[in-house]
């Protein structure tokens, strides 16, 4: 049973990046967010947040695994974190989507996820500077902060509320035209029609 998301932390992370898409993750009820480590240590976000790992990388749970969001943060530009790329790759393998945001898409890369599915990053560029065995500069895709495909969820670094949105289509959380409303409300502060009334009292 595919039930559980699980967030990569450690020191470092972008933490604001994917908070949006992890709030809607849970509130349905139905899915298990676990935050996974390089090991089960404390770490500290770059936002200064201290967050305990509830589980190491190499104790996934592939069977459970419904996805896997890696996050920005500097250590993906100095090449480290391998043990999340192979992770990326087992999860990817197993049959589940697995989602990069910002400098989190270069693990993607590294694991040979992008080279062949429609894909975006924070420009042009980027991939190949970090990542020399990259070969999906064809399918790299500049001008959207965020796409899904052959499942792979990629986003830009401003691109955190297109990001949530892959994430909720990903994950079936709402019909289409739900979808829809959430991202004009969250990108534009558009309020579905259900909300006029209720904003306009309230303002």
């Amino acid at each position: 049973m595919r039930d559980t998301v699980y967030f990569l932390v450690f020191d470092g992370y972008a933490d604001w990046q994917a908070a949006l898409a992890l709030c809607e993750i849970r509130r349905p009820g139905d899915w298990r967010v676990q935050a996974v480590g390089f090991s089960t240590a404390p770490v500290v976000s770059m936002g200064g947040l201290t967050v305990q790992p509830e589980l190491s990388l190499a104790q996934l749970d592939l069977a459970r695994a419904a996805l896997l969001i890696l996050p920005g943060g500097h250590l993906w530009t100095r090449g480290e974190g391998l043990a999340a790329v192979a992770a990326a790759r087992r999860v990817h393998a197993a049959g589940a989507p697995v989602a990069g945001i910002d400098s989190g898409v270069l693990a993607l890369a590294r694991a040979g996820l992008l080279d062949h599915c429609r894909h975006t990053g924070n420009h042009a560029g980027h991939i190949d500077t970090h990542v020399p065995d990259y070969r999906g500069a064809e399918q790299y895709d500049g001008s959207v902060l965020a796409v899904s495909d052959g499942g792979t969820l990629t986003a830009n670094q401003l691109g955190s509320v297109e990001f949530a949105r892959e994430v909720i289509r990903t994950l079936d959380l709402y019909n289409a035209s739900d979808r829809e409303h959430w991202f004009r409300l969250y990108k534009h502060a558009l309020p579905p029609p259900w909300l006029v009334g209720t904003t306009a009292v309230a303002a």
